[in-house]
């Protein structure tokens, strides 16, 4: 499923994840398995109450690359 971030619009970060899905553009949001809860669960709970669908992503490094970013990737979104 990582495969579609290529070729979709994307939003990479924790922060920038969480803004998109308060104002309802993200559709599917995708979060690394090895990044640190702290982080992560409050996305998990947010994504749960606005309806949005979870992918787990194997680690931060595969995510980054898929995202397209010479960086880990605790998270990001696609848009709607």
């Amino acid at each position: 499923m990582l495969e579609e971030l290529s070729s979709e619009k994307i939003v990479v970060g924790v922060r920038q994840l969480s803004r998109a899905i308060r104002s309802g553009r993200v559709r599917r949001a995708y979060l690394a398995l090895d990044a640190d809860p702290m982080l992560i669960d409050p996305l998990r709970l947010l994504c749960k109450e606005q309806g949005v669908e979870t992918v787990d992503a194997p680690s931060m490094a595969q995510l980054g690359k898929a995202c397209g970013i010479s960086v880990k990737a605790a998270a990001c979104g696609v848009l709607s």
